[in-house]
């Protein structure tokens, strides 16, 4: 094992300056020969003749041997590998842009979220920020920055992007350890809230001013669907064969992925008269109408806060409620990760522990 030494070279100016000696050597970053040394560009004075000189011969001292102690605690988890001035004098602001383009080859709403992640990373540095200013601290900083401004999901997503990048550049050797990987922001559970079946129905046989809201929220509970992706939706895709049933072929808009998603004959009939194939289905259909719904479901009867989004939640809990397995439910839902779907798992589970406990000796 690599042990190291703090040691002491004279200077021709009456100091001595401190480096580290490693024994076996160690590869520098830059030359990539094997080399017993890396100077820490600290000094002491050789005769300290004041109090303020032998004050700072002590701190100095104190600084040289924390830098050791780090470095032998690196070597011990075979993270280390001295990272070059030149290194520490790059752009770092340079390489997470060059990460966020790299996402552009992802969906829209990807890039997006990278976008959003450095521009806030950019408001904390001033658009000033090199690798040698990246360290624990203004890590630390950085997670209390973003905690103070934001929700802690959007502080979340936002630290775990700054994270991933630092990953990277310590994947290219430009950091010698993530110097993120001690900060974490956990994210909150967000409740879905979603419609029982029996007030589901109670929806749609109780009348609404918006007609073509109350027909694309009942189309959503039907088939998992966004807002933004009934909204937009033609009749050209909607479709039907015999083998296949009514179906509809759409591209997401949050994804941009094509989709196939066979729907019922309740959800086809939720869509009125078959228009032009140009011609949008729910043609009076405004997200402004969405402020209406508590409306609606007060008008029902249903004391809970609804949102268009709520309709999607609840055609996923139903799904999985009535038997259909998590792998089919993340697939209608047009989810890439069934980790996204799993949420619905754990809903699920919660009201199997509430109807367990309902049958009762005592």
């Amino acid at each position: 094992m690599v042990k190291v030494f703090l040691r002491e070279k004279k200077l021709k100016n009456g100091k001595r300056g401190l480096y580290l000696d490693f024994y076996p050597p160690v590869k520098h970053p830059e030359t990539h020969k094997e080399t017993r040394r890396e100077h820490l560009r600290l000094y002491v004075y050789e005769r300290p003749k004041t109090e303020t000189e032998r004050e700072h011969n002590k701190e100095t001292k104190m600084l040289g041997e924390n830098i050791k102690s780090k470095r032998q605690l690196d070597l011990q988890a075979g993270v280390y590998g001295f990272i070059s001035a030149r290194d520490r004098r790059a752009d770092f602001l340079a390489f997470f842009t060059q990460v966020v383009e790299s996402k552009n080859r992802t969906s829209v709403a990807n890039h997006y979220v990278w976008k959003a992640a450095l521009y806030q990373f950019e408001n904390f540095t001033n658009k000033k920020c090199r690798f040698g200013d990246v360290t624990e601290k203004l890590c630390a900083e950085y997670k209390n920055y973003l905690l103070d401004k934001f929700a802690i999901n959007s502080a979340a997503s936002y630290f775990l992007k700054f994270r991933s990048v630092a990953e990277s550049a310590t994947q290219q050797n430009l950091f010698s350890a993530n110097p993120a990987r001690k900060f974490t922001i956990g994210p909150e559970e967000t409740h879905k809230e979603f419609l029982s079946l029996e007030e589901l129905q109670k929806l749609a046989d109780t009348p609404f001013k918006y007609e073509d809201l109350r027909r694309a929220a009942l189309f959503s509970a039907l088939t998992g669907l966004r807002f933004s992706d009934i909204a937009k939706l033609t009749w050209q895709e909607v479709q039907h064969s015999e083998s296949q049933g009514f179906y509809i072929r759409f591209k997401q808009q949050k994804t941009k992925y094509l989709e196939t998603l066979p729907i019922s004959r309740d959800a086809f009939e939720l869509l009125g008269v078959r228009g032009e194939p140009d011609e949008k289905v729910f043609k009076e259909l405004k997200k402004a109408q969405c402020m209406y719904l508590p409306i609606w479901t007060a008008k029902a009867n249903i004391d809970k806060e609804i949102s268009f989004h709520s309709f999607r939640h609840t055609f996923a809990t139903l799904q999985l409620t009535l038997g259909t397995d998590l792998y089919t439910v993340s697939k209608l839902l047009g989810h890439r990760d069934i980790k996204t779907t799993q949420i619905y798992a754990k809903i699920i589970d919660s009201k199997k522990r509430t109807a367990a406990d309902l049958i009762k000796l005592k």
